[in-house]
């Protein structure tokens, strides 16, 4: 598992909850799945614990994965989850528009990422 950080990025905790978030949508981690200790992740990416700590709840609180205590955190099945209401999206489409924002891309450019977005995602289920 490979997640990068943009120091001219978001904040580093909404690097990696969306980067963990995409793996998880797309299968990359598998149901069940642990993912890397907090203490483990955050030496590794040379950033504070609190920081990978806050991404992992965000993960949590989406319903992505389940924190077990000292067994871990690990990634639930998206199978058993009940349908997310389009509505819930507004978060994930703010934190979009804003990084496109902040690169100097326009909206139809952003627009043509994310439905270039969607067509791997299709090709990767057919």
């Amino acid at each position: 598992m490979i997640i990068r950080i943009d120091p001219s990025g978001p904040p580093p905790y909404a690097q990696i909850q969306d980067q963990l978030a995409v793996m998880i949508r797309s299968g990359v981690l598998a149901p069940g799945m642990r993912l890397p200790a907090i203490r483990h992740l955050a030496n590794d990416l040379g950033l504070a614990v609190n920081t990978v700590a806050r991404a992992y709840r965000g993960l949590e609180d989406d319903g992505l994965v389940t924190a077990d205590g000292r067994r871990g955190t690990s990634v639930l099945d998206l199978a058993e989850r009940p349908a997310a209401d389009p509505a819930d999206l507004g978060d994930a489409a703010d934190r979009l528009a804003i990084e496109a924002h902040h690169r100097g891309i326009g909206f139809d450019a952003a627009l043509d990422q994310l439905r270039a977005a969607f067509g791997r995602i299709a090709l990767e289920d057919g």
